[in-house]
C-alpha cells in the first residue's frame, strides 16, 4: 500500500492551510483531531457521506494540516501541529480556540440543553 502524499513543513502554504481550514467539516475534523491526538477516519464523528469524509481527510492532508500513518490496512490520522506552528506560529492555537468556541456554542442550541434554556433567560434546574 502506497503511502499517501503530504507536503514537506517548509513547502507548507499558508492559503492552503487556511482554505482547507474554511469548510465547517473540515474544522470539526481539526478539532477532533485536537482532542483525540490521532483518529481513523472511519470513527470521526461527522455528519457527511463516507466518500465525503474521505475528500476532506485528503484536503487537510494535502495542506499539511494532517499526517497519515499506515499500519498494515488501518490508517491513522494527526495534526501536524509542530510543522504548522513553525511556519504558522500561532495559527493552529487560534483556530483551534474559535473552533472549540464554536463546539460550545452549537451543543448550546441543541433542543434540552441547559445553555440554551439559560440563554434565553430560563430557569436551569
Amino acid at each position: 500500500m502506497r503511502t499517501p502524499s503530504e507536503p514537506p513543513r517548509e513547502a507548507i502554504q499558508l492559503t492552503d492551510v487556511l482554505h482547507a481550514l474554511s469548510d465547517p467539516v473540515r474544522l470539526q475534523i481539526v478539532a477532533d483531531l485536537a482532542d483525540a491526538g490521532e483518529l481513523q477516519p472511519g470513527a470521526a464523528d461527522a455528519t457527511v457521506s463516507k466518500s465525503t469524509l474521505s475528500y476532506h481527510f485528503r484536503m487537510l492532508r494535502q495542506a499539511g494540516v494532517t499526517r497519515t500513518r499506515i499500519e498494515g490496512k488501518e490508517h491513522f490520522v494527526s495534526l501536524r501541529y509542530e510543522d504548522l506552528e513553525g511556519r504558522f506560529p500561532g495559527l493552529l492555537t487560534a483556530v483551534l480556540a474559535e473552533a472549540h468556541r464554536l463546539r460550545r456554542e452549537a451543543l448550546a442550541l441543541r433542543p434540552g440543553s441547559a445553555g440554551r434554556e439559560a440563554r434565553h433567560g430560563r430557569e436551569v434546574s
